[in-house]
C-alpha cells in the first residue's frame, strides 16, 4: 500500500491468524527456516478484499477466491486438507475475531518440513488465512488521476514452464524482477509482455484497453491469470452496454489506446495515463475508465442490483 507520495505504508498488524485449524497470535503464526516452499516456492496463495456494506464487512467473490485456490493447490499437487466451505468460514472467522472492517484477506498453501529437495513427498501442508487493513495497492492518487507503467524487460511465465492461471508462490519471483525494475526506473508499474511478444498482464494485475470504444484484454492464453476482478469487470462492463474482448494484445495497442487500466483485487481498478514514457489518452481517466471504477465499487460494496451473490456477508 502507498501513501499520498508513493511511499510504502507499513503493514498493520492484527491480533491472530488462522493457521492450520487454529487462531493463533500475529507474532506465533510463523514457519520453520527449513519449510519446503521458503526454499522452493512449492505453494499457492489467493488474495482478496473485503468492503464495508450496509450489512457489515463482505468479502467480494468470496467462495470463487476459495475454490481456485483449492484449484491452484491440486494443480501444482499440493495436499490441502481443507475444502472451500471450511476455507470461506475460516476467512469470516479471522475477519470477525479481528473486530475487521474494510480489509485485505490473505489465504496461503504451502509445504513445510519433511523433505528437502526437489521431491516434496514426505512434507507437511499448512494452510494459513490472513487480514489486515490495507488501503489502496497502487495509492489514492493512482486510483484518482492514474499511474506511470513500464513495459518490463522480464517476460511473463510461460505455459510450459509454470501455469500461470494458478498463483503459485514461486512463480511471483517473475513479477518481483519486473516491479522492482519498474519501480527502479522511476514508474509505479510494470507490463509484462509473453514470450511471443504479445501483452499478458502487470505484475500483479490484469490490463484492460480501450479504443475506438471498444475494452480489449489478453486472454489467459497470452499468460494472463484468469482475475476475478478481471472477469467482475468484464461482465460488469458488457452488461452496461459495452463492447468487450479478449484479444491478443502488442505494445503498439498499448501506445495507441484512448484509455488503459489494470484490475486486480489489490489494485481494485487502476487507470493508466503513462505507459513508456508516452501519455495514453488525454492523460488523464477516460470515461471507461471511470465507468469501470463506479460499477466495481457499486458491486463490492452491494449497492449494485443484480450483482449482491458477489459478496459474502461476515
Amino acid at each position: 500500500m502507498l501513501d499520498e507520495r508513493g511511499n510504502m505504508v507499513p503493514m498493520e498488524p492484527v491480533k491472530y491468524i488462522w493457521m492450520d485449524g487454529d487462531l493463533v497470535a500475529w507474532e506465533d503464526a510463523t514457519v520453520h527456516v527449513l519449510s519446503h516452499g521458503l526454499h522452493y516456492g512449492t505453494g499457492v496463495f489467493e488474495g482478496m478484499r473485503a468492503y464495508e456494506t450496509e450489512a457489515g464487512p463482505a468479502v467480494f467473490r468470496l467462495t470463487d477466491h476459495m475454490d481456485r485456490l483449492v484449484r491452484g493447490a491440486a494443480a501444482y499437487q499440493l495436499p490441502l486438507p481443507y475444502g472451500v466451505e471450511e476455507l470461506t468460514k475460516a476467512a469470516r472467522e479471522v475477519i470477525a475475531t479481528n473486530e475487521l472492517g474494510a480489509c485485505y484477506i490473505r489465504p496461503i498453501v504451502f509445504l513445510g518440513t519433511g523433505s528437502m529437495g526437489l521431491n516434496p513427498t514426505g512434507a507437511t501442508t499448512h494452510v494459513a488465512i490472513a487480514a489486515w487493513r490495507w488501503g489502496a495497492y497502487l495509492g489514492d492518487e493512482g486510483l484518482q488521476n492514474g499511474i506511470r507503467v513500464g513495459v518490463s524487460s522480464w517476460r511473463r511465465i510461460h505455459q510450459s514452464m509454470f501455469i500461470p492461471d494458478a498463483k503459485g508462490t514461486g512463480g511471483y519471483i517473475n513479477s518481483v524482477l519486473a516491479r522492482l525494475e519498474a519501480n527502479a526506473g522511476g514508474f509505479d508499474e510494470a507490463l509484462l509482455l509473453n514470450m511471443d511478444g504479445y501483452i499478458a498482464e502487470g505484475s500483479g494485475e490484469n490490463l484492460f484497453l480501450i479504443r475506438d470504444g471498444i475494452v480489449r484484454t489478453p486472454p489467459t492464453q497470452a499468460g494472463a491469470l484468469d482475475g476475478l476482478t478481471r472477469q467482475s469487470v468484464m461482465q460488469l462492463l458488457r452488461d452496461d452496454g459495452a463492447t468487450v474482448e479478449e484479444a491478443n494484445l502488442t505494445r503498439s495497442d498499448v501506445y495507441y489506446a484512448d484509455e488503459a487500466f489494470f484490475t486486480g483485487t489489490a489494485a481494485e481498478v487502476t487507470p493508466i495515463r503513462e505507459v513508456d514514457h508516452r501519455t495514453i489518452g488525454t492523460g488523464r481517466p477516460g470515461p471507461v475508465t471511470v465507468r469501470a471504477q463506479e460499477l466495481f465499487m457499486s458491486a463490492a460494496t452491494g449497492k449494485l442490483e443484480g450483482y449482491e451473490h458477489w459478496i459474502d456477508v461476515v
